[in-house]
């Protein structure tokens, strides 16, 4: 008799033959942790809303779905492995940032803006 594995469904938790189940407290934390940005109905940037466990991209859209727009605040859900996200360090940002203020001309703060210009 040979082993067959059992077909498991989407969101299906495996158990063993005596019907226990199998799957460790640990084994979600083997799932990527995924970083969610939902865009709600009155704005247009998505912001970052919170993360979540997910086996694969679906799987992290139908999560951050349920836990995170359970109140139809959203319009559209981004979600980014976070292995993929690289960001700076805090402790690097006056080296990062202080260039920046030595070329005024970045910063139009002194321009004489006409009367019929607005919403700038």
């Amino acid at each position: 008799m040979s082993f067959q594995p059992m077909k498991l469904y989407y969101g299906d938790i495996p158990e063993d033959k005596a019907g226990g189940n199998i799957v460790s407290s640990s084994s979600k934390t083997d799932w990527p942790l995924w970083e969610v940005f939902i865009r709600s109905k009155q704005g247009l940037d998505h912001k970052h809303v919170g993360s979540l466990h997910a086996a694969d991209a679906q799987m992290a859209i139908e999560n951050a779905r349920d836990v995170y727009t359970r109140r139809m605040e959203g319009v559209s859900i981004w979600v980014v492995e976070s292995k993929y996200i690289h960001a700076s360090n805090p402790d690097d940002a006056e080296s990062m940032y202080e260039p920046a203020e030595d070329k005024v001309y970045r910063h139009p703060t002194f321009y004489d803006l006409p009367d019929e210009v607005k919403h700038m």
